[in-house]
C-alpha cells in the first residue's frame, strides 16, 4: 500500500472515526472503536468532465483547495475548484450522530460559460488477508465489499451509472469503467454516477454513504438490502443539521475554562475547541479505553504504530477529561478499562486496544502501572466520590503489590524482576521518571487509604490491613526519595539524569518535579538541572526536544508535551512569564484546524508526524486551566 502518514482532519461520532488529508481525501475509517478496525487501504474519488480523462478530486494540478470545519462542529468542508473547467466542488464530510454512517455530500457548481457533462467516480480498495479475503459485489445499486466478518457498503440514493469489480487499476484513470462481472474476488472495485449536464451557473448535488455492516448481525444476502434501502430514505440535510446542532451543544457543555475573548486568544480558543471536539472521537464508549491518536503507520515503516491505549498517556488524558467536564468517560476508564486490562499479578502490560484486548507489545513500562494508582487519586480530587475510590481500591492495592516487588528488587539490587522500559520505550533499565511515578503512586495510595478507611469502620481486619499498608508506604516513600536523590544526581554535571546508565538530560526529569512532586521546583539541584536543560534541550526556535541527541523521525524536533511540561515547571516555580512563553510556542505550532502534533517542525513551525496526538492535547488543556486560574491568559 502507498503509506499516507498525515491525518490532517478527523471526524466521527464515537464509534466511527474517519481521517482525511488537507485536500479532502479519505485516508482512514475506523469502526466500531477509534483504533480497530481500519477498513480502507484507499478511497479515491474523481470526476470525468466532457471528454476528459479522470480528474482526481484530491490530486490534480489544476485543482485549488480550501478546507475548514463548520464552526464548532466535527463537520469537515473541502472546497475544490478546478481552474481548467471552472468547476467548483464543495465536499462536506460528516458522520451521523445516531447512526454509524459516513456521509460525503458533494455540490457541483459550473462557473464556466460552457456546459459540463460530469460523471462522478469512486474507487474503493479495502484491506484483506488470507484468513478474511475480501470480494467485490455490485447489488441493488450499491458497491458491497465483503468478507467473513464485515461488508463495506458504498452507495447513494441515485442509481449507478456504471461499475467495475475486477481489474479497476487498468482503466479507472480513463474515467470510463465497466465490465461483465457483478461479483468477483477483488478487494478494489469502482462505481460511477451520472451527475448529468451542468449548464453555466447551475448547481447539482450528490451524496455518497459509507456504511459498515456486521455480517453476524445482518445477513449479506437478504437483510443488507433492506438496511441500505432504510439508509437511503434518511434525509441528508436533516442529518447534517442535527449533527451540526449536536456538536455545537457538546462544545458549549464542555467548554468550562474561562478565556477572555480577544485577538491574542483566538488561536488558543481554536485549539481548545478542537480538543473538546476531538476527545470523544478517541474514547471507546463501551470500555472507556483512550486511543493515543489516529493511526499513521499501519505497515510499521517508521514506528511501532500509535492507535492503541497506553495507560500512562491515558492518565494524563484523563486529567484533561476531568477539566473538560467528561467525568463519566473517566469513571468508565478507571472502573472498567483499567480493571479489565490489569494482569493477575497487579501490573499492566505496555499497551492495549481500546476494547481492552492486549495490543502488540515488546516489553513493559513500570510507570504505567504506577500511573493508574496516581490517576485514580487525581480523578477523586475532582469528583470527591468516595464510592469511586472504594470501587477501584482492590485494583489499586493489587497494583501496589506489584510495584512493591519491583521496588524491593531495585532497592536491594536483586535483579530478579524483568527489566522495564522507560516512558519513551527506548531504554531498558531503571529510570528517574519510572521511579518518580512509583513515588507518586505510593503517595497517592497513602491519601486513598486515609479516605477509604472511614468506609470500613465495621471491618476490623480491613482497617488493620490499611494501617499496615500505609505504614509500609510511608517507609517506602522516604526510601524512594533518598534513592532517587542519590542515584539520579550526577555530581560532575550538577544535574539530575534520566537513568542510571546515561548522563543525557531528558525533559521527563520534570516528572519528578511537576507531576509526582519528589522534589520542589526551587531546590538547588533542580535549578541546576533546569539551567542545563535550557542549554541543551532548547532549540533555536525556542522549543524543547525530549532529550539530548534525540533523532526520532530523523530530526531534532521540539515536542509539544516537552514545552508544556516546561511551562508547568515554570508555573510551579512562580516564573509566569517563562511559562507563558513555553505555552505560546505550542499555540503557534498548531495546524490550521487547531490540531497539535507529536512533534513540531523547526523550520515550518507546524505539526509533524502524528497530527492530533492525544497526549499533546491533554497537556495543552491541563496547562491552559492553570494559566486561566492565574489569569495569565
Amino acid at each position: 500500500m502507498e503509506q499516507k502518514y498525515y491525518n490532517d482532519a478527523i471526524i466521527g461520532n464515537g464509534k466511527m472515526t474517519v481521517s482525511f488529508s488537507k485536500k479532502g481525501e479519505l485516508l482512514r475509517l475506523f469502526h466500531t472503536s477509534p483504533d480497530y478496525k481500519q477498513f480502507f487501504e484507499s478511497f479515491v474519488t474523481g470526476v470525468k468532465i466532457n471528454d476528459s480523462a479522470l480528474i482526481y478530486l484530491h490530486d490534480d494540478v489544476n485543482n485549488e483547495y480550501e478546507q475548514y470545519y463548520l464552526d464548532g462542529t466535527n463537520i469537515l468542508v473541502t472546497d475544490i475548484f478546478n481552474t481548467y473547467f471552472g468547476l467548483e466542488i464543495k465536499q462536506i464530510d460528516f458522520v451521523m450522530v445516531k447512526e454509524n454512517i459516513l456521509v460525503r455530500k458533494y455540490r457541483f457548481i459550473n462557473n464556466n460559460n460552457i456546459d459540463l457533462d460530469i460523471k462522478f467516480l469512486v474507487s474503493s480498495k479495502v484491506f484483506s488477508n488470507i484468513n478474511n479475503d475480501t470480494c467485490g459485489y455490485v447489488k441493488n445499486d450499491a458497491l458491497l465489499q465483503y468478507n467473513h466478518d464485515f461488508t463495506v457498503c458504498t452507495f447513494s440514493k441515485e442509481k449507478l451509472y456504471s461499475s467495475q469489480v475486477n481489474d479497476v487499476s487498468s482503466n479507472f484513470r480513463s474515467g470510463v469503467i465497466g465490465g461483465k462481472d457483478y461479483i468477483g474476488m477483488s478487494r478494489e472495485s469502482a462505481i460511477s454516477y451520472d451527475v448529468n449536464i451542468l449548464r453555466p451557473g447551475e448547481e447539482k448535488e450528490l451524496s455518497i454513504y459509507v456504511y459498515i455492516n456486521d455480517n453476524g448481525a445482518k445477513c449479506l444476502l437478504n437483510d443488507l438490502d433492506n438496511e441500505i434501502e432504510r439508509i437511503r430514505k434518511i434525509s441528508v440535510d436533516k442529518e447534517l443539521e442535527d449533527t451540526k446542532k449536536y456538536w455545537k451543544k457538546y462544545l458549549k457543555e464542555h467548554k468550562k475554562i474561562n478565556i477572555e475573548e480577544n485577538e491574542k486568544n483566538e488561536a488558543i480558543n481554536k485549539i481548545y475547541d478542537r480538543t473538546i471536539l476531538y476527545m470523544p472521537l478517541l474514547v471507546n464508549c463501551e470500555t472507556g479505553g483512550i486511543s493515543a491518536g489516529i493511526e499513521v503507520d499501519e505497515t510499521r515503516s517508521k514506528c511501532g504504530r500509535y492507535s492503541y491505549c497506553w495507560l500512562r498517556d491515558a492518565v494524563y488524558i484523563s486529567e484533561a477529561l476531568d477539566i473538560l467536564n467528561m467525568q463519566d468517560a473517566n469513571d468508565k476508564f478507571y472502573k472498567k478499562f483499567c480493571k479489565m486490562t490489569q494482569s493477575r499479578n497487579g501490573m499492566w502490560e505496555q499497551r492495549f486496544f481500546t476494547d481492552g484486548r492486549l495490543a502488540p507489545c515488546w516489553g513493559y513500562q513500570v510507570d504505567e502501572t504506577a500511573s493508574v494508582v496516581f490517576g485514580v487519586y487525581r480523578h477523586y480530587l475532582v469528583t470527591k466520590d468516595k464510592k469511586f475510590l472504594k470501587d477501584t481500591l482492590k485494583m489499586c492495592e493489587n497494583a501496589i503489590k506489584f510495584l512493591e516487588k519491583y521496588v524491593d528488587d531495585v532497592l536491594n539490587e536483586k535483579n530478579k524482576m524483568h527489566v522495564s522500559y522507560d516512558l519513551w520505550e527506548e531504554h531498558e533499565g531503571i529510570s528517574l521518571y519510572s521511579m518518580s511515578a512509583i513515588f507518586g503512586a505510593y503517595s497517592a495510595m497513602i491519601e486513598i487509604n486515609s479516605i477509604v478507611k472511614e468506609l470500613f469502620t465495621s471491618n476490623r481486619l480491613k482497617l488493620e490491613q490499611i494501617a499496615k499498608e500505609t505504614e509500609m508506604l510511608n517507609k517506602r516513600v522516604r526510601e524512594l526519595k533518598e534513592f532517587i536523590s542519590k542515584k539520579f544526581y550526577n555530581e560532575n554535571m550538577k544535574t539530575y539524569t534520566r537513568n542510571l546508565e546515561e548522563e543525557r538530560l531528558d525533559i521527563s526529569i520534570l516528572g519528578a518535579i511537576t507531576t509526582f512532586k519528589v522534589f520542589t521546583p526551587k531546590e538547588k539541584k533542580v535549578l541546576n538541572t533546569i539551567e542545563k536543560m535550557n542549554m541543551t534541550l532548547r532549540t533555536y526556535t525556542g522549543g524543547y526536544v525530549r532529550y539530548e541527541n534525540d533523532n526520532y523521525m530523523n530530526g531534532y524536533n521540539p515536542w509539544p508535551i516537552a514545552n508544556l511540561w516546561m511551562a508547568n515547571y515554570y508555573l510551579d516555580a512562580g516564573e509566569n512569564k517563562k511559562a507563558v512563553e513555553c505555552f505560546d510556542f505550542v499555540v503557534k505550532s498548531a495546524s490550521g484546524h487547531g490540531f497539535l502534533g507529536e512533534q513540531i517542525n523547526n523550520e515550518t513551525m507546524k505539526p509533524m508526524w502524528v497530527i492530533g496526538l492525544t497526549w499533546s492535547h491533554a497537556m495543552f488543556v491541563n496547562t491552559l486551566k492553570r494559566l486561566s486560574d492565574l489569569k495569565l491568559i
